[in-house]
């Protein structure tokens, strides 16, 4: 038995039965450390120096938690919420309504995918926008399913198929890769490669939008932790901007210029921004910072749980032996080749969580056994690139998947496997794996 699968399935099926992604992450690299021969000891003392690979990203979400909670004392989330309203019109006014509607959702998209390109800050944005507009997505009926295919559209097809931002990063780790395995590739030949299946998450958007989610449902309007209503002034209202616009300079200048993880010092900056001007009251400082560290506890449990799996799942060297294994069953159909590969790429990347990490380890295996079975280097770009890419929409351990749960979830009326990570595996994996093989069989 192959502890990749064994710990990958355990984990999936722990987590569509409900229980806690954190718990679902440790039982399953328990179980997958076991089959894969290391025994308890080593299982554990494993799983728990990997801990330590995801605890940065931890910590940057609790510190832009509390980060999105001060900046609602400006009261420039409730004032997008007026604006928001505003839009919303007359209950009544069916047509006002549908075209508001459409454009928080464009609103939505396009945030969402200048967050990995425009202005790089991945899910960063999440907390500040999504919770102050969950009235305004209440009181149009929006399906938060919906809301949150969108998100996870913006945050993974960009990078897939455009080589800035974060995209440049994959990009350059795919040529990399694949270079180091045997095939020189260019790097403008990624984009191209790349269009068919990223035309498959366009598909699966359109499905979602026109057909999954389309009717309306009715939500609870809750009272956010930390985010009661606040009056604001035009004092506060520029505060609050100068904070944002620092903030997100100070992470671009670190990331882009000094080369480090700007998010921590970034949300940091704004903080601090924000307490020199007023927004906070010093003997309400800890009670803000620590109700925003809780809205973002979650995401960081998470994160630093899928470390630990993903450090398991490496040590047991199963993964290795899966890609090995598949290529030796694969045989010479180009066909069923492309879906095989795709296939294992998927598990892969649904267990470690993230398609960037999955790409040395298939490269090594898939463009030798591309080569050999008569595949052109741009089919193969396809197969590894979404072979990579498989499982980050859809994981629950992916950043893609748990950034929109902690935005939508911030009212405690949406839930992380159901109702993120289910409709972006239906809607983006599925739709990947059908144009993944025609990319294959086609360039």
């Amino acid at each position: 038995m192959n502890a990749v699968l064994i710990a990958v399935l355990v984990m999936l099926v722990l987590s569509l039965l409900r229980i806690n992604v954190v718990l679902a992450l440790v039982s399953g690299a328990l179980i997958g450390g076991l089959v894969g021969g290391l025994g308890l000891e080593t299982t554990i003392n494993t799983f728990t120096d990997g801990l330590g690979g995801n605890a940065a990203v931890a910590l940057s979400y609790a510190l832009l938690g509390a980060f999105a909670v001060a900046l609602s004392k400006t009261g420039l989330p409730d004032a997008l919420v007026e604006g928001a309203l505003k839009l919303v019109g007359s209950k009544g006014d069916t047509r006002k309504k549908a075209l508001s509607k459409v454009l928080i959702l464009m609103i939505i998209l396009a945030v969402s995918i200048m967050s990995q390109n425009v202005i790089p800050v991945h899910i960063a944005f999440i907390p500040i926008l999504i919770p102050p507009l969950l009235k305004v997505l209440n009181e149009l009926k929006i399906d938060r399913r919906l809301t949150a295919t969108v998100i996870t559209f913006g945050l993974t097809a960009p990078y897939i198929l455009l080589p800035v931002g974060f995209g440049g990063i994959f990009h350059d780790i795919l040529k990399t890769n694949m270079s180091e395995s045997g095939m020189n590739i260019s790097l403008s030949d990624i984009p191209m490669a790349m269009l068919i299946p990223t035309t498959g998450m366009v598909v699966g958007l359109l499905v979602a939008i026109f057909f999954s989610y389309r009717k309306e449902r009715t939500y609870i309007q809750e009272d956010i932790a930390g985010q009661q209503t606040e009056s604001y002034t035009v004092k506060s209202l520029i505060v609050a901007i100068v904070a944002v616009v620092l903030s997100l300079a100070s992470q671009l200048y670190l990331s882009e210029v000094v080369g480090v993880q700007g998010m921590i010092y970034g949300s940091l900056v704004g903080i601090i921004i924000l307490y020199i001007g007023g927004a906070m009251k010093s003997n309400e400082t800890d009670v803000v910072l620590a109700s925003g560290m809780r809205m973002m506890a979650f995401i960081g449990f998470v994160m630093i749980a899928a470390s630990g799996f993903a450090s398991v799942l490496r040590e047991t060297g199963h993964i290795e032996s899966l890609v090995e294994t598949s290529a030796t069953w694969i045989g010479t159909n180009q066909l069923l080749a492309a879906f095989a590969m795709l296939l294992v790429g998927l598990l892969i990347t649904m267990g470690i969580g993230s398609s960037f990490s999955t790409i040395p380890i298939i490269a090594a295996i898939f463009v030798p056994l591309c080569m050999e079975l008569g595949f052109s280097p741009m089919a193969t770009i396809a197969i590894v690139g979404t072979a990579a890419a498989l499982g980050d929409a859809g994981s629950p351990a992916s950043d893609s998947t748990l950034g929109p749960t902690s935005g939508l979830n911030a009212d405690g009326q949406h839930n992380h496997i159901w109702e993120t990570c289910v409709p972006t595996f239906i809607h983006y994996n599925i739709p990947l794996i059908i144009f993944g093989c025609i990319a294959a069989m086609v360039l």
